[in-house]
């Protein structure tokens, strides 16, 4: 029942925005584009299992562990031409961190004694790529909503070294140091919506949303994001924040993940 419940939420979210009055629409035939360079640096939670080669596993809360983000390249890209549109959004992090002297970690199903501490570095990479396709149900002065339908790429490769001291007592050990490699790449279905609301006489500010949720090779995916815009004549600088979620297939060794967080955007239209 936990996995239903973002997709009730959606679904609720679809169902009250559907429901506002359509008005006479303005809408242009002319090709209009739409170029954002982005900047979302969210935390990240999950768990991820790491096999150490004597078919055992690593079970590792990468949320305790990564807080450095090395490189990122995010933006997006959109057209529209009347009530027809499409759209790609491309987010890749590179992530790097250490720890030194934890117990953030279990081995199998047993924890780890007292006595033991590790040192862990951890790399890991994340592309999410989506891409949809759109339908304008709205197009007036005070807003926009679209309903959209595509796809989304979710691959991820996580690289863990470590270095254990200490007594394991009546636990065998694993090799005291070593680095491992999991890599997970899912392709999911989404539908959704997305748009904005107008605030106040010139309609400068804006409100975007978006809001979508999918399957597939993920057993669930949702994201949605609210934010807040102010218009120029070459396009939108805004403040949104951003939470997309995962929950992977059971089995895999990358499992559960979320991000959440704030996003700057700047929008160029043309």
């Amino acid at each position: 029942m936990k996995s239903l419940k973002p997709v009730a939420m959606c679904c609720l979210g679809i169902a009250a925005l559907a429901s506002t009055p359509v008005v006479a629409e303005e809408l242009s035939n002319d090709w209009q584009f739409q170029a954002n360079i982005n900047g979302w640096f969210p935390d990240i939670a999950g768990k991820t299992a790491f096999g150490v080669g004597d078919g055992r596993d690593f079970d590792v809360d990468i949320g305790t562990i990564l807080d450095n983000l090395e490189f990122t390249l995010q933006g997006s890209f959109a057209v529209q031409k009347g009530k027809w549109g499409a759209f790609t959004d491309l987010v890749y992090m590179d992530l790097s961190a250490s720890k030194s002297g934890t117990l953030d970690l279990t081995l199998g199903d047993l924890e780890l004694p007292a006595s033991v501490s590790a040192d862990l570095n951890l790399d890991q990479t994340t592309t999410i790529w989506t891409v949809a396709g759109s339908y304008r149900l709205q197009a007036t002065p005070s807003g926009s909503m679209d309903v959209l339908a595509g796809v989304r790429l979710f691959d991820a490769d996580s690289t863990l070294g470590w270095n254990f001291s200490g007594d394991f007592g009546p636990i065998t050990p694993p090799p005291l140091t070593g680095e491992t490699n999991v890599a997970s790449s899912n392709w999911d279905a989404i539908v959704g919506i997305k748009g904005h609301f107008a605030l106040g006489a010139d309609s400068d500010w804006s409100m975007p949303y978006y809001a979508d949720v999918g399957t597939g090779d993920s057993d669930l995916t949702w994201q949605a994001s609210l934010g807040l815009n102010y218009s120029f004549n070459w396009g939108d600088v805004g403040l949104n924040w951003r939470y997309m979620e995962y929950q992977l297939a059971s089995g895999e060794k990358i499992n559960d993940m979320n991000f959440n967080g704030p996003a700057l955007a700047v929008a160029f239209r043309w």
